[in-house]
């Protein structure tokens, strides 16, 4: 079911065919653009500590791997432009982040010793935040199988026809 408060991105409205036929407000509609995949090592910057290095060269794989895989996607699904560039990086951050928070789970476990005691772990914390922030990115882009259900493709148009002209 589709988020009754959030409106249509225009993209979405125009490729409808605009149901509705309330006017499309110029500038509504970005131009599309091939996003270039940001330099992750400014990111997740080197660290003489082996441990901190060898977590950031994960982060920036796995950080690299995502934009790999889902910019193709919101290039042709969503029409994504420049100025979508930092969400999507940020959404490929939260990703490389919650793997780290993952991996530190696997090894030290759910609760670790601590000054006090046995105390959570605060990967466990910070990984729900990153999820939490990942959710709405990933609602906010249509990545989701029920942000993609509320998207309909309209019938066959003309072939001249292009939203883009």
């Amino acid at each position: 079911m589709a988020d009754r408060y959030r409106p249509k991105p225009a993209i979405q409205r125009a490729r409808e065919g605009n149901p509705s036929k309330t006017a499309i407000r110029e500038g509504v509609i970005v131009p599309r653009a091939i996003l270039a995949e940001p330099e992750w090592s400014e990111i997740f910057k080197t660290s003489p500590d082996p441990a901190v290095e060898s977590a950031n060269v994960r982060c920036r794989e796995v950080a690299s791997t995502e934009w790999r895989r889902v910019v193709p996607v919101l290039e042709v699904s969503a029409g994504i432009g420049d100025v979508d560039h930092a969400t999507v990086k940020d959404l490929c951050v939260c990703v490389a982040r919650i793997d780290q928070a993952e991996r530190d789970l696997s090894e030290r476990g759910l609760m670790v010793t601590a000054e006090r005691g046995t105390v959570k772990n605060g990967a466990a914390t910070i990984a729900g935040q990153y999820r939490t922030q990942l959710a709405r990115y990933i609602r906010e882009l249509g990545l989701s199988p029920s942000a993609r259900a509320a998207i309909s493709v309209s019938g066959p148009e003309d072939e001249d026809s292009d939203i883009w002209d």
